[in-house]
């Protein structure tokens, strides 16, 4: 029996609060001295919020955002930087 290809949809209502929390985040995790790709990834693939600062509130802000957004509007960025 096949079962054919699932279609994952996302809603597009709020790409830009998603990118700016991305950024605020980011920021935050650089001005503590952490290395930001390597705490968004390990927030994204665990779901721990520890692994964000909670300077300048960005734990908070991350928490808004399902992870799943996270990584969507990351691939559509990425995407669109490379023409495809």
């Amino acid at each position: 029996m096949n079962q054919g290809t699932m279609k994952f949809s996302f809603s597009n209502e709020k790409p830009n609060q998603t990118r700016d929390i991305i950024l605020n985040v980011y920021e935050a995790l650089a001005e503590k001295g952490y290395n930001p790709i390597n705490q968004i990834v390990g927030y994204i693939m665990s779901g721990d919020p520890t692994y964000i600062t909670s300077h300048k509130n960005a734990r908070s802000l991350v928490g808004r955002v399902e992870r799943d957004e996270i990584i969507e509007e990351l691939l559509r960025y990425y995407l669109d930087q490379h023409s495809i």
